[in-house]
This record gives structure tokens, C-alpha cells and sequence, in this order.
């Protein structure tokens, strides 16, 4: 059955290349602008550099003098608080590559990296600042505010998942035999920086394809929709965050709809970053607890602001 809707995806997807070339070109440059211009340049060194500190083997060593705030605060390990940094700062879909990363090099439990993906993944401050706050809402909200609302959804959204779902059990201890440290061939400085940079090239060019084939998606679906422009914008908007935004902004929708839309989108994240991160936890963890994270936080999102604008 699977193989048959992904079989009849692809199909539908070609014909769409065949009958409508031009808005395939059109939708296909987008998606590889961004992953040319935006991903590559701000993920990619990321990715590299992350990945040569995690093959080093000394990060919860680095975050160790604060393992009681992260334990108590969080419920995670200095390891787990590397992924909720680094996974701040990078956003989509980093903080679930490292949760995986460090799931499959024995420093943190199945438990708590499938925890750390409930609140570890988000859009990035600079997404934020930049792209949402000034392209899309044309910096009528500070850029401040949009994020300490997101911040918020999110920390309520933590709290549910550790005290109601994993019952404040998040952090699993590591067997003895797993926390010795992974040695790679000579474990020679240049091994390190070559399976490093391979990686690191190998995910961001996974990334890329599902802009590629999401791009596309969104602009069959957006052609083909029956109904009415201001239905089609809010159902095909999720499919792929950066896009959709776009076309929020250009709706002819109220500005306080579009302020509302846009936040709840950027905190669910749209179906493209859920797919990225589905391919990067490469199935040693479970993508439920992001499914359900992101659907809890975005719900969050939308009761602050309509909540804030009733009162």
C-alpha cells in the first residue's frame, strides 16, 4: 500500500513536469534558491563543525559544570543540552540530526533524544528576525516578541511532555558498555575531518531534495486546488514553511489573520521540515514525538495570540 501512494505521488508529480513546465521550473529554482542561498551557507558549517565535536567525543565534558540546571530545569543531560543549544541557534531540523547523532554514538538514551525532539526543534532566531518578522510581517510586531511567543509555546510544550508523557523520567542512563568513546579508523585528525565533511555534504544534499520535491508539491497542489484562493492558501501554506509564509504574506487576508497564521505556521513547521526530520533521524529514532510536539505547540501558538487579541 505504501509503495503504491509513493508510486502514484511520483507519477502525478511528472505529469505536473510534463503538462505545466514553466511553473515547474519556476517552483523547482525557488526551492534550490533557498537550499543554494539560505541552507547551505548557514546549515552546512554547522553540520561539519558539530560533527567533528561529536567524532572528538568531549561534549557532555564541555556543558558538565551545569549538569544540575540542565537536569532539573530540562530534564536532560549536558549532552541532551548540547542538542537544545545548538539546536536554538541552527533551527530546522538540526536539533533532531544531533538528538540523533548522539542517540547513535551511546551519550544520550533512545528516551531522552526522543524527549529532546518535543522542544529542541524550532525555527531559528535568525528565521525570526529576519524572514518572519521583517519579509513577512513587515516588522509591525518586534522581532522580540514574535520569539518570546514562540519560546513560551514551547516551554509549556516541554513541561506537557516531561512530567504528563515520560512522567519527569526523561533522562534513561546509558549502559556502561555504550559510553566508551566510538574510535574511528586511526582516529587521525584527518579521518576526523573527512567522514566529518562527508556527512555533513551527505545530509545537506537529503535536505535539499525534499525542498526540491516539496516545492514542486506545494505548486501542483496550489494549481490544482478547487476552491476557493483564501481555502487554498490555508491548506497548502503547511506543506513547505518558507513558501507558505510567502503566500500568507501576499493574501489578501486581514493583517491580524496573517500575523496569526504565520506564527502558528512557524511553529508547526510545515510538512517539508517534518519529512527532513523524519530522513535525519534515519529511523533509530521515533518521529511520533515530533509529530505530536510540533501539532501540540502550533495549537499553543494560535490559543496565545487569538487569547491575547480577545483580551
Amino acid at each position: 500500500m505504501k509503495q503504491r501512494i509513493i508510486t502514484l505521488f511520483c507519477i502525478c508529480l511528472l505529469l505536473f513536469l510534463l503538462v505545466h513546465p514553466e511553473e515547474a521550473l519556476l517552483s523547482a529554482k525557488d526551492g534550490m534558491s533557498l537550499w543554494l542561498n539560505v541552507m547551505i551557507p548557514t546549515l552546512l558549517p554547522f553540520l561539519i563543525l558539530t560533527g567533528i565535536l561529536l567524532k572528538t567525543g568531549n561534549i557532555p565534558q564541555l556543558l558538565e559544570p551545569l549538569a544540575p540546571f540542565w537536569k532539573h530545569f530540562f530534564g536532560i543531560s549536558p549532552a541532551g543540552a548540547y542538542v537544545l543549544i545548538l539546536g536554538f541557534l541552527c533551527g530546522y531540523p538540526m536539533g533532531a540530526k544531533l538528538a540523533h547523532d548522539l542517540y547513535i554514538n551511546h551519550q544520550i538514551s533512545q528516551r531522552e533524544g526522543e524527549y529532546l525532539l518535543t522542544f529542541s526543534c524550532n525555527a531559528s532566531p535568525a528565521f525570526i528576525f529576519s524572514y518572519l518578522s521583517q519579509n513577512i510581517l513587515e516588522g509591525k510586531i518586534p522581532p522580540h516578541s514574535l520569539l518570546l511567543i514562540l519560546l513560551s509555546a514551547d516551554f509549556v510544550c516541554m513541561l506537557f511532555f516531561r512530567f504528563l508523557v515520560y512522567r519527569g523520567n526523561t533522562v534513561s542512563s546509558v549502559k556502561p558498555e555504550y559510553r566508551k568513546k566510538e574510535t574511528y579508523q586511526q582516529d587521525s585528525t584527518g579521518v576526523i575531518l573527512d567522514v566529518s565533511i562527508m556527512s555533513g555534504f551527505e545530509t545537506i544534499t537529503r535536505l535539499g531534495g525534499y525542498i526540491l520535491i516539496f516545492s514542486l508539491l506545494f505548486t501542483g497542489f496550489y494549481h490544482y486546488w478547487p476552491f476557493c484562493s483564501q481555502n487554498k492558501i490555508l491548506l497548502t501554506s503547511p506543506i513547505e514553511l518558507t513558501t507558505g509564509l510567502h503566500q500568507i504574506a501576499q493574501s489578501a487576508f486581514s493583517w491580524k489573520i496573517k500575523y496569526i497564521t504565520s506564527m502558528t505556521l512557524t511553529a508547526f513547521g510545515g510538512f517539508c521540515v517534518m519529512f527532513q526530520t523524519k530522513s535525519v533521524l534515519e529511523e533509530k529514532l521515533s518521529i511520533l514525538p515530533y509529530i505530536f510536539a510540533k501539532c501540540l505547540n502550533a495549537s499553543l501558538v494560535f490559543l496565545f495570540l487569538v487569547l491575547s487579541n480577545i483580551i
